[in-house]
């Protein structure tokens, strides 16, 4: 079986990771730029201040993407790039960066799907509240207003927000990304709803000012449960578990989805979260609930759970010395089967595959080549994997492989690799892994060389 005709073959970057010239052309401070001059909050203390150089080299990364076959790209675009201080002045310069970008993928043959916001928060906003301001949501919107007028007659297909458990988990909860914080649920929850909000305002904006017909997705971190058996029971306590929410911290499904496809919070979210919850004023769930075209989902691995004796799902352990990845991620490929088929039955829209790939520590070897072979066999497992779903009724749209390239990794600095293409960072050259010339079988066939 091959994958449906129109199946969209990608690949995905995020700006600060990528684009480098942190400092040039007008281009205003982020969060991360922020972050990296704090003391050991980056392994070895490295920045995202060069990182791949696609600011200036991105004819090449192009060149790249149209060798691969890819047929979309996902890309985001860096607010204080655009906007320096977050909101008034447009950076002319910043702006027509992404015009070119643009261009050049469409004169490739390669569709791009933009992110608004990938983690690099304007810092003179963030000295203004960040997310905990309540006006935070019409900053967003404002931004997206400038984005749209400017590329919606070329770009239909809009991502407001990449992973929000990240951005507000790992960055206001836990402190391990920019902007650092540490703070109470109550203020996390807030910081949460204020981000929803600011979904909610960017699909507004973005529906009412395109110029050609929008796309509009999402792109949660998918918190993926699949069954020990293929008994009713298991797959039942394995679908329970990822719309429950069952501690206190931000890694589920449904605190972040359920208000953008059903217009409320979760019951038992509210019930766990108790005056920690956010206030919800009059309007904001009519705000928020702005069903997407499509629920893009980042999906890399997940748990095994069984049904308890009452039927509820108890975690199983992952045996020992099973297989990981160089970030210490458990490879279980059936994430990209029970992933997409729980968010297909529970939000009814087509899926996206907006983030799947592997962590390795790749080199290039003596003869000049970089080869990975368990970035393709682990690429190989996903693939088939969303092929079942697929067969099985699910509704999945695309797949974007993370990523295109190695890249700064937020915290984990330049330690791990996920690239199809390797940087050498010190030279800026590119070299494709095995990997991508495997991926660009795999899209020449439509997924028939799995």
């Amino acid at each position: 079986m091959v994958f449906p005709g129109d199946f969209i073959w990608g690949a995905a970057t995020a700006s600060y990771q990528v684009e480098g010239a942190a400092f040039e052309d007008g281009k205003g401070a982020s969060v991360w730029d922020m972050m990296c001059r704090k003391e050991n909050a980056i392994w070895n203390n490295q920045t995202g201040d060069v990182a791949c150089d696609h600011y200036h080299r991105y004819v090449e990364d192009v060149a790249l993407m149209q060798h691969i076959g890819l047929k979309a790209y996902r890309f985001s675009i860096s607010w204080p790039r655009v906007l320096p201080d977050g909101v008034g002045a447009v950076n002319q310069k910043g702006l027509a960066f992404y015009d070119r970008l643009v261009d050049a993928l469409l004169a490739a043959g390669i569709t791009p799907f933009i992110t608004l916001f990938h983690w690099d928060y304007p810092y003179a906003l963030y000295c203004r509240g960040g997310w905990l301001n309540a006006d935070s949501p019409q900053w967003f919107a404002d931004y997206a207003a400038v984005a749209v007028d400017r590329l919606s007659d070329r770009v239909q297909h809009w991502i407001p927000q990449n992973e929000p458990q990240c951005f507000i988990g790992l960055g206001h909860l836990d402190g391990t990304h920019a902007p650092g914080d540490r703070l109470a649920l109550a203020e996390v929850l807030r910081a949460a709803h204020h981000s929803l909000l600011a979904h909610g305002r960017a699909v507004q904006t973005i529906r009412a000012r395109a110029k050609s017909k929008p796309q509009v997705g999402c792109a949660p971190v998918g918190v993926v449960s699949m069954p020990a058996t293929d008994s009713p029971a298991d797959i039942a306590a394995a679908m329970k578990a990822m719309e429950s929410i069952a501690a206190r911290h931000l890694w589920n499904n449904t605190w972040w989805s359920d208000p953008i496809f059903l217009g409320r919070y979760p019951h038992d979210g509210l019930k766990l979260f108790g005056s920690a919850a956010p206030k919800v004023g009059p309007g904001d769930m009519q705000i928020i609930h702005q069903p997407p075209d499509f629920f893009g989902v980042n999906i890399y691995h997940g748990a095994c759970v069984k049904a308890g004796p009452d039927g509820n799902p108890v975690t199983v352990p992952q045996p020992d010395g099973h297989a990981l990845t160089a970030f210490r991620w458990p490879v279980t490929p059936e994430a990209l089967y029970w992933g997409p088929k729980f968010l297909f039955e529970r939000y009814g829209r087509p899926v996206i595959i907006t983030e799947n790939g592997m962590a390795g520590l790749d080199w290039p070897a003596l003869d000049g080549q970089v080869h990975d072979p368990q970035r393709i066999d682990y690429t190989a497992r996903y693939l088939r994997e969303l092929r079942r779903a697929i067969a099985d009724g699910v509704d999945v749209r695309g797949y974007f492989h993370w990523s295109l390239m190695d890249n700064f990794e937020w915290a984990e600095g330049y330690r791990q690799r996920f690239g199809l293409v390797h940087v050498d960072y010190a030279t800026q050259a590119r070299t494709p892994k095995d990997s991508a010339r495997w991926y660009a079988r795999v899209i020449a066939t439509n997924g028939g060389d799995l």
